[in-house]
């Protein structure tokens, strides 16, 4: 585990008094989500913040096979002291682009879980083979709950937190904060991951599928590919303490902090 050095730089922070837990791409594992939320809770309840956020980073749905049940866990997710972020993932975009009527979109997102998303509503993707772009935009629409579209919408691009930033993707290295697109912050991949420029915080991301957690002097990646490793992942930051916490072990093994 990279440590950081304090004759590096200052420690990053959170800020006083709260605890932020981020949890990487879920991508339509309801089963480590609820391991993952099943530890999160635990460990709130023998150590108490007094504030607590739980972000998530985006991409929630396609490529596991419950990705309706993901959102339907999220947004009716309540817990008494927490409260809920949710940030925007390339993946929410093209499905929310698709029920905007984009049918252009739709043979590539069954290609890179669509497949497994449609299926989770209910609706057998074969059932769109030589369907017009209309007829298909239909078909996910209708399948596709009010409720749940509505609540993607409400998803947000970037959350700030003392030192820390988190975002789905990454940033354009050098641009400031409110000048970034939108798309580089849900797409991004070569051109932030490949820079070790200070960018005034440490962007905590997900997209990018690391084999672990990727800690860098600039960035932590969190992105574990919990839809085929079924490693689900998330970063905890109080203070100058951060650690790490999944569902390959119990809260009291991985949990790690470091100074």
């Amino acid at each position: 585990m990279f440590k950081w050095s304090r004759k590096q730089s200052r420690v990053p922070e959170g800020p006083p008094g709260r605890r932020a837990y981020v949890v990487g791409d879920v991508h339509g594992r309801l089963d480590l989500l609820d391991r993952l939320l099943d530890q999160i809770h635990e460990e709130l309840r023998v150590d108490p913040a007094e504030q607590t956020t739980l972000v998530f980073v985006g991409d929630l749905i396609d490529r596991g096979p419950s990705s309706a049940q993901v959102v339907e866990r999220l947004r009716t997710y309540a817990q008494p002291g927490v409260q809920p972020v949710f940030l925007a993932g390339n993946h929410e975009e093209v499905l929310l682009r698709i029920l905007d009527g984009d049918g252009s979109l739709i043979s590539s997102w069954l290609r890179f879980g669509g497949k497994q998303c449609l299926a989770s509503y209910g609706l057998d993707p074969l059932l769109l083979t030589g369907r017009s772009e209309d007829e298909s935009v239909r078909m996910v629409r209708e399948v596709i709950p009010a409720d749940h579209a509505t609540f993607l919408r409400t998803f947000i691009d970037t959350c700030r937190f003392g030192d820390f930033l988190f975002v789905h993707a990454g940033l354009r290295p050098g641009v400031p904060l409110d000048s970034q697109r939108q798309s580089d912050l849900r797409w991004i991949r070569d051109a932030f991951l490949n820079d070790d420029r200070d960018h005034g915080f440490v962007v905590v991301h997900g997209h990018t599928i690391g084999k672990k957690v990727v800690e860098r002097q600039n960035r932590i990646g969190i992105d574990t590919g919990a839809y085929s490793s079924g490693v689900l992942t998330a970063l905890a930051v109080e203070g100058d303490r951060r650690w790490f916490l999944d569902t390959r072990a119990p809260v009291d093994a991985a949990v790690s902090a470091t100074h």
